[in-house]
């Protein structure tokens, strides 16, 4: 089922964060860079131009090991995880 949220924070480049979620929202097969790692800034900055204080619908597909949604994600019509891969 998907829901539409607002973002009020990216975490990296695969990971951000919602008001109504006690847990981050994941990226479904995006595997961008940690903090640390060449590319981090870019790929933040990246997802951050995308989705940064906007609604997005979030169509969960999973849950990972930490607690986290894993879900495909839209910002109107864009698919965020299609343009992250870029």
């Amino acid at each position: 089922m998907s829901r539409n949220e607002r973002v009020t924070g990216v975490i990296d480049g695969d990971t951000f964060e919602t008001a109504s979620r006690k847990h981050p929202v994941r990226l479904a097969n995006v595997d961008a860079p940690e903090r640390g790692e060449k590319g981090y800034g870019a790929s933040k900055a990246k997802l951050i131009k995308l989705i940064g204080g906007r609604d997005v619908t979030i169509r969960p597909v999973a849950r990972d090991k930490y607690g986290r949604t894993v879900a495909r994600v839209r910002v109107g019509e864009i698919s965020v995880n299609s343009e992250m891969r870029r």
